[in-house]
């Protein structure tokens, strides 16, 4: 495939190559080559792209005679095309591997706001995700969607209330190109849907090493109402979100297909992208003439889902006649499956044909591995998931945790930069980090602090500036307008606060008592204020009702200079505020934050944490790193525990951030404030951090998955046709097994367990008895494989097992149980079944 960029200027070339690789989003070694094209553009959107295409071809052609320019430009470039093909992480330490290739799906990708294609979190982690795969060398390619509109704008007008605002995302403005076939001509894609047919657009974006696909449906020669399919991120009803999922995941992988790919790995980063792995199926049975049982059981293996979702009215769930309007025609002529076998895939209980097609379960029961995004949520997971496992231990239901880190170079200031890599070096990203904690340790108190003072001085010169243009566009008066340049001091204590504004999130527990927030904010010898940005869904009117409360308590004129609310939360703005804030406080109800990568942000920055024990927060916390709200429990929404936390929240400012801030010593430096930055910088910013995530996920997901995936497709998929005549068979005679005596012997240290065993004619190898007993506080559950000792006489299909395990348990802890057992099948993941002795 081919890109072409020209204007016949000579020179131009290399500045679109530059423009186009969104490398320049966290390398600010290109920023001088567009400020000097033009300053206030580039000032104002950050996108080379558009400087490039704004600018005149005079203003163009004059630099580019200017030799010192050009030399500037050949050794960006240069250096550029080195760095594409210098020795990375995974081809030094992964290079025998079968990973040649891994896609990976998502709704949404923030890599910077100059493409507005994401809303928040999820975004966030699949950009940050590309990005180190990018600087760690991960063969890992991105699908997702370009939105003509993306997630809406954001204003607060007049009366404090939120407005949503839907610019059009002009292609042209974008840095990204269309994806063109060999001969020119542009890669277009058509997708069959009930009655029509829809054409899809692609497009390309680099993103240093790492190439994002995106499919777009405002392509000429579809129906108007069609070419709206790709509007907006999260808009329209399920009708409209059911189209893009399936442009998504059918779309997605019959593009990777037509660019001649066949990952071994597909990750699928939430639900929506989960039709992928029926097209995956497909694609395999149209290579193989395989059906589509031995199809999916096949590539199931090189699927890995991650669910980002902490309660279970987040799911995506479709009305079973939407399922059908959509995906009969697919499910019966493409896959060779009744419609009923499809909605089975996506329901809790299979026969019940009222129960709606969950995109969750489709995704578990098309992967070979689950995971969660952070430990707690990991545990939250399982219990959400628990209906798929009956009768399994919450402990053993099959979703583990991969806890989301943020990618360091996105998010640290030029300062904080050029601190890392003065103590540890320029390429501290890119490798294992093994030195990092010791390395930033070594830099000064001094050292730290006036660059935490630097930090907050250009906070608030960027909150005045951008806070002054919001109130002029909403017409305010030029003496308010005034009053903003003057706002907010760079030596005051800063707290930020930013994010969706959803209940569950609590945004307004700070003013849950306003007096006592204004005493706190106004106290003359240890003043305090407050940075507030984030949206509501256009739909929530909950949430825009959280975002009129603190508008009103804001606009009261003592309040005035202390809180600032800056609108139209978007991925700059979050750069700013996660630079130069001194505190960044989140207030989730416990376990409602999946994870939450906003706090990840200002630690490579010197800011300190104070936050609810959720998500990775819980995982990250310790009294020396920063402040805990909460106790560690579970208490749902209510209202009597809001309140004692919003207490809770106003003491722990009042009796331990604000004095620690303000006690300082002769140099005027507050010490043990110091020494807290220094500890959370150094244990928490590398462990943390998007390189450690996508190394983690590349080494316990990635690799084993490709492996597994090719284990289970080599030899005309031999092995996929047995686990499928496996599976068949433990289900027809499943119901017939049964325990019979057990016989229960202590022996000094041990006891000695007998059980007989009923399996009909079920081949003994099929399964696999265990003795089991249940995790005693922290410890692990006991499983103990027992051994088949003799055949009964007399009893057809009857054996004798038997096992020792440790008397410091009593007998009764132990009960046997029966489940299936197929090499490198993963149970209950694959096959659910479980029979008990007892209980």
């Amino acid at each position: 495939m081919t890109n072409l960029h020209s204007t016949g200027i000579e020179g131009f070339d290399a500045l679109a190559e530059l423009a186009l690789d969104m490398r320049w989003s966290w390398d600010r070694a290109t920023d001088e080559v567009w400020r000097q094209l033009d300053p206030e553009l580039w000032e104002i959107t950050h996108n080379p792209w558009i400087v490039l295409q704004t600018v005149s071809l005079d203003r163009i052609e004059r630099v580019l005679v200017d030799p010192v320019f050009c030399k500037d430009v050949e050794v960006l470039v240069q250096t550029r095309r080195q760095e594409m093909e210098a020795q990375t992480w995974f081809q030094q330490q992964h290079s025998q591997s079968p990973l040649t290739k891994v896609a990976y799906f998502s709704m949404e990708f923030m890599l910077n706001e100059a493409l507005p294609i994401y809303s928040g979190g999820l975004g966030n982690v699949a950009g940050d995700q590309l990005k180190a795969a990018s600087d760690l060398g991960i063969p890992v390619v991105g699908v997702g969607l370009l939105y003509q509109q993306g997630y809406f704008r954001q204003v607060i007008d007049k009366d404090g209330n939120q407005q949503a605002l839907f610019p059009y995302n002009d292609p042209g403005q974008l840095p990204i190109a269309p994806l063109r076939q060999a001969n020119g001509e542009w890669l277009r894609l058509e997708i069959t849907l009930p009655g029509y047919t829809v054409w899809l657009r692609t497009w390309q974006v680099q993103v240093g090493r790492v190439k994002l696909y995106l499919l777009d449906s405002n392509d000429a020669a579809n129906f108007p109402v069609h070419r709206g399919i790709t509007s907006e991120l999260y808009g329209g009803g399920p009708e409209l979100r059911l189209k893009q999922e399936m442009l998504l995941g059918i779309g997605g992988w019959r593009l990777l297909a037509t660019l001649g790919m066949q990952p071994e790995v597909c990750h699928l980063n939430e639900g929506h992208a989960a039709f992928a792995v029926l097209e995956r199926a497909r694609c395999f049975m149209q290579e193989t003439g395989q059906p589509f049982e031995v199809a999916l059981a096949v590539t199931r293996a090189g699927n890995l889902f991650t669910t980002h979702t902490a309660v279970a009215a987040g799911f995506d769930r479709f009305d079973p006649a939407l399922i059908e309007q959509y995906l009969k025609v697919y499910a019966e002529h493409d896959l060779g499956i009744p419609l009923q076998d499809l909605l089975a895939l996506g329901r809790r209980n299979p026969h019940d044909l009222s129960e709606s097609f969950n995109m969750a379960y489709l995704a578990i029961r098309g992967s070979g591995a689950v995971n969660g995004v952070s430990r707690l949520h990991g545990e939250v997971s399982r219990r959400l998931f628990e209906p798929l496992f009956p009768r399994w231990p919450t402990t053993e239901i099959p979703i583990g945790h991969v806890t989301n880190g943020v990618h360091i170079p996105t998010w640290d200031s030029a300062p904080a930069d050029d601190l890392w890599t003065q103590a540890c070096g320029k390429c501290r990203w890119q490798g294992t980090m093994d030195t990092l904690e010791r390395d930033i340790r070594s830099v000064t108190d001094t050292d730290l602090w006036q660059f935490r003072l630097a930090a907050s001085k250009s906070l608030v010169t960027y909150t005045r500036k951008r806070l002054a243009r919001q109130l002029a566009a909403t017409g305010a008066s030029i003496e308010v307008v005034t009053q903003a340049g003057h706002l907010l001091d760079p030596n005051v204590l800063t707290l930020g606060f930013a994010r969706r504004f959803a209940t569950y999130k609590r945004p307004n527990l700070l003013l849950h008592d306003p007096a006592r927030l204004l005493r706190l904010l106004t106290n003359p010898q240890h003043p305090v204020q407050l940075i507030i940005a984030g949206k509501a869904h256009p739909k929530d009117r909950e949430g825009q009702a959280l975002i009129s409360q603190w508008i009103h308590f804001i606009r009261q004129a003592d309040i005035r200079p202390h809180i600032v609310f800056l609108e139209d939360y978007d991925m700059l703005l979050t750069e700013h505020l996660v630079q130069g804030v001194d505190v960044w406080i989140n207030t989730p109800r416990r376990p409602w934050e999946a994870c939450g990568t906003s706090g990840m942000k200002v630690l490579v920055n010197g800011g300190i944490n104070l936050s609810e024990l959720d998500g990775w927060w819980a995982e990250a916390y310790a009294p020396d790193l920063g402040w805990a709200l909460g106790d560690g429990q579970e208490h749902g929404d209510d209202a009597d525990w809001d309140a004692v936390e919003a207490e809770s929240l106003y003491d722990i400012l009042e009796q331990e951030v604000i004095p620690e801030f303000y006690c300082r010593d002769e140099s005027g430096i507050p010490l043990a404030w110091v020494a807290r930055m220094r500890e959370s910088m150094a244990r928490l910013t590398p462990y943390f951090s998007a390189n450690r995530a996508v190394r983690d996920y590349t080494e316990q997901h990635y690799l084993p998955a490709a492996a597994a995936y090719q284990l289970r497709s080599a030899d005309k998929s031999t092995v996929g046709k047995q686990l499928v005549d496996w599976q068949n068979n433990i289900q027809q005679k499943w119901e017939k097994l049964r325990f019979g005596e057990v016989k229960v012997e202590t022996m000094g240290e041990h006891h000695h367990y007998e059980v007989q065993v009923y399996l009909n004619d079920l081949d003994p190898n099929a399964v696999r008895i265990e003795l089991y007993a249940e995790p005693r506080e922290a410890s692990t559950p006991i499983r103990q494989v027992m051994q088949r000792e003799r055949q009964l006489v007399g009893a057809s299909g009857g054996y004798a097992y038997s096992a020792d395990v440790s008397a410091t348990r009593p007998s009764s802890d132990y009960t046997a149980r029966l489940i299936p057992n197929f090499d490198r099948v993963a149970v209950p993941l694959e096959i659910a079944h479980i029979l008990w002795q007892r209980g």
